[in-house]
């Protein structure tokens, strides 16, 4: 499966879009430097999930130290053509910690996980098998 992707012009971040339980629809970076999928709070609220409906927390190491994190489980999480049923993703107050962005957050690596992908960024696609 090979799928185009967009570049933001300014930083060249790969963005994706990603869907929520077949209902909602999130723009946000694929980051392979990032082990866990984590999107921000205010999106899921903004989506009707109660915040405290997570199933743990767990804290995690970032650039700027060790933050925790709620933890939740989607039914279904699909992007790129992929979906994974029961996927956790961390969830993080990008506001209240001065991230100021027009993505809902990060694509990590558990996503890809069992699946082997090649990034072209001369053509700008993300081929996976």
């Amino acid at each position: 499966m090979t799928h185009k992707f967009k570049r933001d012009s300014d930083s060249g971040l790969i963005l994706v879009n990603i869907e929520i339980d077949k209902r909602f629809e999130l723009k946000m970076i694929l980051d392979t430097g990032a082990t866990n999928t984590t999107i921000d709070s205010n999106a899921m609220y903004l989506l009707g999930y109660d915040l405290k409906d997570n199933i743990g927390t767990v804290e995690i190491e970032t650039a700027n130290g060790i933050i925790e994190t709620e933890v939740f489980e989607i039914n279904t999480f699909a992007s790129l053509g992929l979906t994974k049923k029961k996927f956790q993703i961390q969830v993080y107050d990008f506001l209240a910690h001065g991230i100021f962005s027009d993505y809902n957050g990060l694509l990590g690596l558990d996503f890809l996980e069992g699946t082997k992908f090649c990034i072209d960024t001369r053509e700008d696609t993300i081929t996976l098998s």
